[in-house]
C-alpha cells in the first residue's frame, strides 16, 4: 500500500502545505479517551488561548477505526472552520495503531482541504498517515506545540518591537531637532537683520 500510494505522489514533498502561523481554529481527530487529547487541549489552551479547539472524536483502534478516522477528516472539513487539523492519538502497540496505516486514512488526510498534522504515537512509531499528511509530529503533545504559536514569545517580540519603535522615532525626533536648530542658527535673528538693513537705507539716504 506504501509503495502504490508513494507512486500516485501522495507522499510527495510539494504536496506538503506550510501550516498557518496564526490560526484561529485547530480541528482534532482522536479519541476522547486517554491522556492524548487531555495533553494536545492543555499545550494549545497554555500556548495560544485564541485559537478556538474542535474536537471530532473518533474510535482510534479495532475493526472501523480507521473509517471513522477518515469521517472525522471530512467532518471537520465539511465545517470548514479549522486552519489546521491533528489527526492522531497516544502510544500503543502497532496492531493498536494500525489504523493509521490503512488506505482510507490516508487518502482522506490527502484530501483534507486544511493542512494534517500526524500525530501517532511516539517518537520512534511511524505510520502511512505519517508520510502523506503535511507535518508529521513525533507525539500528539509535540502537535500541538507545532500548530500554534507561544503567547510568551509573541508577546516578548511585540515589546522589542516596541522598544524597538520608540527608540528610532527618538532618534528620528533628536536629528530633526538638530536640523532645526542649525537651520535657525544659520538663519540668525530675522529683526536683527531688519534693523541692519533699515540702517543700510538711512545711510544710503
Amino acid at each position: 500500500l506504501k509503495a502504490r500510494l508513494g507512486a500516485e505522489g501522495l507522499f510527495a514533498p510539494e504536496r506538503k502545505r506550510p501550516l498557518p502561523r496564526w490560526p484561529r481554529a485547530v480541528g482534532i481527530v482522536t479519541a476522547l479517551g486517554g491522556a492524548a487529547i487531555h495533553d494536545m487541549r492543555t499545550v494549545l489552551r497554555a500556548r495560544w488561548p485564541l485559537a478556538r479547539v474542535v474536537v471530532r472524536p473518533v474510535r482510534v483502534q479495532g475493526a472501523g477505526a480507521g473509517v471513522e478516522v477518515a469521517a472525522g477528516i471530512a467532518d471537520l472539513n465539511a465545517w470548514g472552520g479549522a486552519d489546521v487539523l491533528i489527526v492522531g492519538r497516544g502510544g500503543g502497540s502497532l496492531e493498536d495503531l494500525w489504523a493509521f496505516n490503512e488506505e482510507v486514512v490516508a487518502r482522506a488526510i490527502a484530501a483534507s482541504a486544511a493542512p494534517v498534522v500526524s500525530a501517532v504515537g511516539h517518537e520512534v512509531d511511524f505510520t502511512i498517515a505519517d508520510f502523506v499528511a503535511d507535518a508529521r509530529a513525533p507525539t500528539p503533545t509535540a502537535a500541538a506545540t507545532m500548530v500554534v504559536p507561544d503567547q510568551v514569545e509573541v508577546l516578548a517580540a511585540l515589546a522589542r518591537a516596541e522598544a524597538g519603535l520608540r527608540s528610532g522615532l527618538a532618534r528620528r525626533v533628536g536629528l530633526a531637532r538638530e536640523r532645526l536648530a542649525g537651520l535657525e542658527r544659520g538663519l540668525g535673528d530675522p529683526a536683527r537683520r531688519v534693523t541692519d538693513l533699515a540702517l543700510r537705507v538711512d545711510d544710503l539716504a
